[in-house]
């Protein structure tokens, strides 16, 4: 101590620690630990009163220990989160300091503790890594003002019993309900990024252990420790900015300066020695820092601080993993199911095909982690709060990515019901196969093509196992995304001749670059734009940058070896667009022809209709287009003016909306009148009804992935497009706003209900 009543940040507080670490070591049960925990604090900081709540569920906090309340309240008094000032600590993970506490703002008496007597109050959350598992309180009767000391102190001790917490060290027989993360089943409602359902384990992608022996036997050590870790991790850092690829200038080069700078931070290093000094191991320092971060990033809501404090928190894992040495490679279960806060693209590729389904704390629709899910036909479920602080390597984890849920640790009543839904799956895709090889022709002789979109070229594979007629829309700009460099021709052109091969004469339709918006490169400057999905991106980036689309087209050439192929412009919203981006196309067609490379034996130039302004072009456009494909994700967004990544206003359209519908009808006659061929891609494809929905208004042509081929071939296959067609024009001629009802109704009047 360093004056009556504070805990020191030296000798005193390492002295408290190891006996507190000696009590976990102690035998008994968790309930005697927490006694014992409660007498020794209040006795180093000289105070009456010394409480420990532990988090019971979500929102509720219970008294599981107490020196100088009432004992009888012990498991007896409970409180919200948010509730008095307890409930507020846990609340805003922030401490509380007053010499008054029942005149400060938000008190609330817990009948039965016999706490009213008691006027200076300082309560610290006990954390880790962001997520409170509840609060630590002294209190005592005269007036008194805890010094900085003392909350410095007490927080230090609150990260040792965080620690404590994650072990089980509180635990006592019949506890189960208090053990917080990694015990009970936990559910968690997020979005849908990618459909399918999936059972496996949890495969942490930052795993993060709770430290058996948390507190520094050796002090020096430990700073020693964290100095070399430091020193390697700056080694690191710079090595990013001298090895930089790009070179030169920009804004990739301001955020590595910016990333060494942290690297660098004096405070940063400050704050982590002091813990050390507090006798705290060096692993426990830098997770204290994060956790301070962590809390520090949840306040913050200017975007670019936001991602400033990122990159401190992603310096602290890679702190740790600097202090823990390489373990090796990590092994990746059979059955994996990837757990993370975000991941990038090009570390998702890593894990690849050996994943069963991916869950993420946060992440967008729209992110690159989500295109990159979807290509590889992996369920994905999105914004799934907390999960990444509840989940633990090996835990069973039910993955529903058709309703954006996730279960981790499930009972056996929840699983039942989950494999029961997962061998309904395997039944129907037994039925999809049988069907493979046949037409998707409707009772009334219409015959629908079914194109698959793709990405990579770990998608191909499924272009003869879906019974896939062609590649609707391959995505070019998934290799860019995922390289920290613009890939150069020969990499590109190689790229594009396995895709054609992997073909194998089905026509394969290459839509150019469609990046900007949400899809920024790693070497690109982003752009500061109010709304970047109406901003600079796609056809109107290869049209202001001309070498960007000529390098693309030089190298789709040289792939295709004079094969046929497509080749379509995304975005394009007026037909000057179309005509300036084909003219650069049929330019250098002319120059690879004279450099003696072989002309394709077949070109087609079209363009995806992706905004209404487009369906109104002149004549012209529709003539010279070879073919066009309505891109219909952006349609919707455009068409209904609602961003598909804003919850708030995402299920404001539906494509079932008669507005919606009466206007791809206008598109289908303008192309019909001009012999233009159309086809429709987007997620409304591979839903069954939607598809039938589309068929029936024209729509000849549909590209969507290759899991969604069967359920809708199945279904067309089943359907008569007239009686379908009536049915949506009756609604729209009695005024319905909306047709999907009406139309489900038909279909499960006529036996296809189970197939919608």
């Amino acid at each position: 101590m360093n004056q009556a009543g504070s805990i020191d940040t030296g000798g005193g507080s390492r002295l408290l620690l190891r006996r507190l670490a000696g009590v976990m070591a102690e035998a008994g049960d968790g309930q005697q630990r927490l006694d014992h925990i409660v007498t020794l604090i209040s006795r180093s900081m000289n105070a009456e009163v010394c409480s420990i709540y532990l988090r019971r569920g979500d929102r509720m906090l219970e008294l599981c220990a107490t020196e100088g309340l009432n004992p009888a309240a012990v498991h007896n008094a409970r409180l919200r989160v948010g509730q008095g000032l307890v409930g507020q600590i846990a609340l805003k993970s922030e401490p509380i300091n007053t010499a008054d506490a029942q005149k400060t703002r938000g008190f609330q008496y817990i009948p039965g503790t016999d706490e009213e007597v008691f006027n200076a109050f300082l309560g610290v959350p006990i954390q880790r890594l962001g997520e409170v598992m509840g609060v630590l309180v002294v209190q005592n009767r005269d007036a008194r003002d805890y010094s900085e000391d003392d909350v410095h102190g007490l927080e230090v001790v609150a990260m040792l019993l965080a620690e404590m917490t994650e072990l089980g060290a509180f635990l006592g027989e019949g506890d189960a309900e208090l053990a917080g993360a990694h015990v009970r089943p936990f559910y968690a409602r997020g979005l849908s990024a990618q459909e399918g359902a999936a059972e496996g384990v949890v495969h942490l992608h930052e795993p993060r252990e709770a430290m058996a022996n948390p507190v520094a036997e050796d002090v020096e050590e430990e700073r020693r420790r964290l100095l070399e870790a430091i020193e390697s991790l700056r080694g690191e850092v710079d090595g990013m900015l001298s090895g930089d690829l790009l070179g030169g200038t920009g804004e990739h080069r301001d955020v590595l300066e910016a990333y060494r700078m942290f690297a660098h931070d004096k405070g940063w290093l400050k704050r982590m020695l002091a813990s050390v000094e507090s006798g705290l191991a060096a692993e426990v320092a830098v997770e204290r820092e994060q956790t301070a971060v962590r809390v520090r990033l949840s306040r913050i809501a200017d975007p670019y601080l936001r991602e400033r404090a990122h990159d401190l928190d992603d310096l602290g894992n890679r702190l740790l993993r600097h202090l823990q040495g390489d373990r090796g490679p990590r092994v990746v279960p059979e059955n994996a199911v990837l757990v993370s806060r975000n991941i990038g693209p090009g570390e998702l590729l890593d894990y690849g095909a050996h994943l069963k389904g991916v869950v993420l704390q946060e992440g967008a629709i729209g992110s690159h982690a989500a295109i990159v899910a979807r290509a590889l036909a992996i369920p994905l479920v999105i914004q799934a709060g907390r999960i990444t602080l509840e989940a633990r390597n090996g835990d069973r984890i039910l993955v529903d990515g058709d309703v954006g849920a996730v279960h981790l640790r499930p009972d056996e009543t929840v699983l039942g019901a989950f494999r029961e839904k997962l061998d309904m799956r395997a039944q129907a895709a037994e039925a999809w196969r049988a069907l493979r090889d046949e037409p998707a022709t409707t009772l009334d002789g219409v015959n629908v093509g079914l194109h698959m979109n793709a990405g990579l070229l770990t998608d191909l594979p499924s272009l003869e196992g879906s019974g896939a007629e062609g590649v609707g829309l391959y995505r070019t700009e998934l290799q860019f995304l995922i390289r920290a460099r613009v890939p150069m021709r020969g990499e590109q052109a190689a790229l594009y001749d396995r895709v054609l091969s992997h073909a194998r004469g089905k026509r394969v339709v290459f839509r150019t670059l469609d990046i900007g918006s949400d899809k920024v490169l790693p070497y690109m400057k982003k752009q500061d734009e109010p709304n970047p999905a109406l901003g600079w991106r796609a056809i109107r980036i290869s049209l202001d940058r001309p070498n960007i689309l000529k390098m693309q087209v030089q190298s789709l050439l040289r792939g295709a070896a004079g094969r046929p192929f497509a080749i379509m412009f995304p975005m394009v919203t007026q037909a000057t667009e179309f005509t300036q981006a084909r003219d650069m196309v049929l330019e250098q067609l002319e120059r690879h022809i004279r450099n003696g490379w072989p002309a394709p034996h077949r070109l087609e130039i079209g363009a995806m209709l992706e905004t209404p302004s487009l369906a109104f072009a002149p004549d012209r456009f529709f003539r010279e287009a070879d073919f066009i494909s309505i891109g219909g994700n952006d349609l919707k967004q455009f068409f209904f003016a609602a961003d598909r990544e804003n919850e708030r206003v995402r299920k404001r359209y539906d494509m079932f909306n008669a507005s919606y519908l009466r206007f791809i009808e206008l598109i289908v006659q303008r192309c019909d009148g001009h012999g233009t061929p159309l086809s429709y891609c987007g997620e409304d494809s591979g839903r069954p009804l939607e598809a039938l929905a589309l068929s029936a208004m024209g729509l000849r042509t549909l590209s969507m992935r290759p899991a969604s081929i069967g359920p809708v071939k199945r279904l067309l296959r089943s359907a008569d497009l007239r009686e379908a067609r009536g049915v949506i024009d009756a609604g729209i001629a009695r005024g319905d706003v909306n047709l999907r009802g009406g139309l489900a109704g038909w279909a499960r009047d006529a036996g296809l209900g189970e197939m919608l």
